[in-house]
């Protein structure tokens, strides 16, 4: 609450909280003195109960989860992830649909979560759809289309554990297996991700000159999903499959 400014809007913003009701409208200037002076003169109204003049915008939440979700698709549209942003706002929406965003509670999302491990999705997955869901309530408040308040509701509600270890490991004699069965152009791959650990892209991106030192014995890794510089030491086996290669 307070004077803020809004992407949408050349305008400086005022925002106050009267009856139990937020109420948002422009000052309908860009200058930030003329904007503060005003904003002082509303403030003094509201403390005396009787704001009146060009503030009249309410936030009352009174809008359905299936109209912010339409308008949220459309911000998003864009994005790099969009696809699988709009299967998980797809998803909230067959629960929440006609759901007005003022009446939002943490047991209804909670909810979700039960009934979202009922029908077999890993608490991982679920965990993605309740991040979309507080993102969507994170961008009404910006929209003004929902209150602070119920923003903070929504971002009580907690993730649950995620467990995503591997229930068992390949033993020796069944990797040597799948290595024997592989087609030529696909065993030092498969050997390079069983002696390090790397992912798929890491291995198909490596480059002789600046990742690869067998006189060293070791891999230089530069652009890892995290952004931090990894080493990854050559053992005896990969620097075969790698001279090989050579």
């Amino acid at each position: 609450m307070g004077l803020y400014r809004r992407k949408d809007s050349p305008f400086y913003w005022m925002s106050f909280r009267t009856r139990g009701r937020r109420i948002s409208a422009s000052t309908g200037t860009a200058n930030r003195k003329l904007a503060d002076r005003i904003h002082a003169q509303k403030t003094l109204e509201v403390a005396e109960g009787r704001l009146c003049g060009p503030l009249s915008r309410t936030i009352d939440g009174s809008t359905a989860f299936d109209e912010l979700a339409r308008q949220y698709l459309v911000w998003a549209a864009q994005q790099k992830a969009f696809r699988s942003k709009a299967g998980f706002v797809k998803q909230l929406c067959a629960f929440f649909k006609k759901t007005r965003l003022g009446n939002m509670t943490i047991k209804e999302i909670e909810r979700y979560q039960t009934e979202g491990l009922k029908a077999g999705k890993a608490p991982a997955t679920v965990n993605r759809h309740i991040e979309a869901l507080k993102h969507m309530f994170t961008k009404a408040v910006e929209w003004d289309i929902v209150d602070e308040a119920i923003l903070k509701r929504v971002r009580r509600v907690k993730l649950m554990p995620e467990n995503n270890r591997r229930l068992r490991f390949l033993s020796r004699e069944e990797g040597a297996a799948l290595v024997a069965a592989c087609d030529n152009h696909l065993k030092p791959v498969v050997v390079t991700a069983f002696n390090t650990g790397m992912r798929k892209g890491e291995i198909l991106g490596l480059e002789w000159d600046r990742h690869i030192d067998l006189k060293h014995g070791f891999i230089l890794l530069t652009d890892t999903k995290n952004g931090e510089r990894r080493e990854l030491p050559i053992n005896q086996t990969l620097r075969a499959a790698l001279a090989a290669l050579v």
